[in-house]
């Protein structure tokens, strides 16, 4: 089976759609799910998850959903510096103000974890599990130079074996390592990536019979459409400069 997953849209509705489009243009894929993080830092939280809606894609909770949903006092998310603090919580204090009761009600609805079983599930074969952070929060961050024995408490509290693989996002940065057997996937960034690329970012896992493949797609889209309705929506100039360079504030 091959499942086309999506991470980190967080608002940004023209990489969404270039997202979309590249899929209905592409080799087809078996099925769409999104990791979470749906909405923050950009202008369209209602517009993104109304497209999602739309699309019939299913998919998890990612950190920003399950606290706008909540309206808890903060996003979950890390800070590098005080300024990257500021500007979190003016984005944070934004979406919560703002979106539909609608909006909200879908991302309260939202699951923790989904788990894909492409044989089916009534014959032994391997597992898909996806969340946003990791299998405990999705507030915590998976990155990649977390060591082996991280990755293997986590593939242990998953409930995973050899041939499994376990896809995530939250950190914006798309890698794949195989861990004692289990392929571990970070899907990256559809709308805020933070590699230095700003082009929108997804991935395509392919898992079955053989063994777990994995191929991350870039996606150009109109960046300068985002930074103008971010500055038009009155949100911090600095979101439109992180998008155009791939993830740097200044």
């Amino acid at each position: 089976m091959r499942y086309a997953l999506l991470s980190d849209v967080h608002a940004n509705l023209p990489a969404l759609e270039a997202v979309l489009a590249d899929l209905v243009a592409a080799e087809p894929v078996d099925a769409i799910y999104h990791l979470g993080d749906l909405v923050g830092y950009a202008p369209w939280p209602d517009e993104v998850v109304a497209a999602i809606r739309g699309a019939g894609i299913a998919g998890i909770a990612g950190n920003y959903d399950s606290t706008v949903a909540t309206d808890y006092q903060h996003c979950g998310c890390r800070y590098e510096d005080p300024v990257q603090e500021e500007l979190a919580h003016v984005s944070y204090q934004w979406t919560r103000t703002r979106v539909s009761p609608a909006t909200r009600a879908f991302l309260g609805g939202l699951p923790f974890r989904l788990d894909l079983l492409p044989l089916g599930g009534h014959v032994a074969g391997p597992r898909l599990a996806l969340v946003h952070g990791t299998p405990t929060l999705n507030t915590l961050y998976w990155t990649d130079d977390r060591p082996d024995d991280f990755a293997r408490k986590m593939i242990a509290i998953a409930g995973l074996k050899p041939g499994d693989a376990v896809a995530f996002g939250h950190t914006h940065k798309p890698w794949t390592r195989d861990v004692d057997g289990v392929q571990l996937v970070n899907t990256g960034s559809v709308g805020r990536p933070k590699d230095g690329d700003p082009r929108a970012g997804y991935v395509v896992v392919t898992i079955g019979a053989g063994p777990v493949t994995v191929e991350f797609r870039r996606i150009d889209y109109d960046v300068e459409r985002a930074v103008r309705a971010i500055s038009e929506a009155g949100l911090p100039e600095a979101f439109g400069t992180f998008l155009r360079t791939g993830g740097r504030i200044a």
